[in-house]
């Protein structure tokens, strides 16, 4: 098979910038799509970090007599921003009743173009464990 006049197999004159035009169209809606991901991405792993708080404290408010140390355990970790943690206990008693441990927390979302366009998001975790004291 022989080429065209103008370089490329079936070529006809004036389709040689076709595939850059389509791709500079289609680039902009990959790149934004790419940065949901990446923004969806942070705020499960947000949510797994909120429930991992919130077993931690009810693990925490379940051994101890100091209703702070639940509080203290679900702001330990190093990924949430202590700030934007909300941390309640209830059900706190003699052993062998329940202990119920509620977290909040405003997701931040800092992707760039994505984040300011969704605003933080509200996560919360719960857990529930015996009371072992």
């Amino acid at each position: 098979m022989s080429r065209g006049t103008f370089g490329c197999r079936g070529c006809k004159r004036g389709d040689q910038g076709q595939a850059a035009v389509e791709l500079a169209l289609v680039l902009p809606f990959v790149a934004m799509l790419a940065l949901v991901l990446v923004q969806v991405a942070l705020v499960v792993r947000d949510q797994v970090l909120v429930s991992h708080a919130a077993r931690e404290a009810a693990r925490e408010a379940a051994v101890s007599e100091d209703p702070g140390l639940a509080g203290q355990a679900a702001r330990a970790s190093d990924a949430l921003d202590p700030a934007r943690l909300v941390v309640e206990v209830s059900g706190r008693g003699r052993p062998g009743s329940r202990v119920r441990v509620d977290v909040g927390y405003a997701a931040p979302t800092d992707v760039p173009l994505v984040g300011p366009m969704v605003g933080d998001v509200a996560l919360s975790g719960a857990a529930t464990m015996r009371v072992e004291r």
